[in-house]
């Protein structure tokens, strides 16, 4: 499986800028397990030889967006608070402090899988 990012995501991950993600996700969503490495890509349906940024989930939890610390903000690629709820509203739509969303933290693990078997999310 992989997960969707915007195109100006990429190079964040891949320099270490975005170590987390928050997403809005249907109760019977499958989640991440952790270690498990996940495709980063710009759009849906990307065949597994195409993909060339590959992630390691390494946390997931949830949690309300208005809990979120500094750090949070700057995990998420580098953004303050208001330029993060700025993305949010764009890419979501309207912004709820009180909105439960799942956090996913992870590190680039490269261009390739490096070998590491991609884990299936059951």
């Amino acid at each position: 499986m992989s997960l969707l990012f915007k195109d100006h995501h990429i190079p964040l991950i891949r320099d270490g800028t975005k170590i987390a993600t928050r997403r809005v996700w249907a109760e019977n969503y499958p989640r991440p397990n952790l270690g498990s490495v996940r495709g980063a890509v710009t759009e849906m349906f990307v065949p597994k030889e195409d993909i060339d940024c590959w992630i390691r989930i390494t946390g997931h939890y949830r949690e309300p967006l208005g809990a979120m610390a500094d750090s949070d903000y700057e995990a998420e690629g580098g953004y303050s608070r208001e330029e993060f709820e700025e993305v949010w509203r764009e890419i979501n739509g309207e912004y709820d402090p009180t909105q439960v969303v799942d956090v996913v933290e992870f590190r680039y693990e490269g261009r390739t899988p490096n070998g590491a078997k991609e884990e299936s999310d059951g």
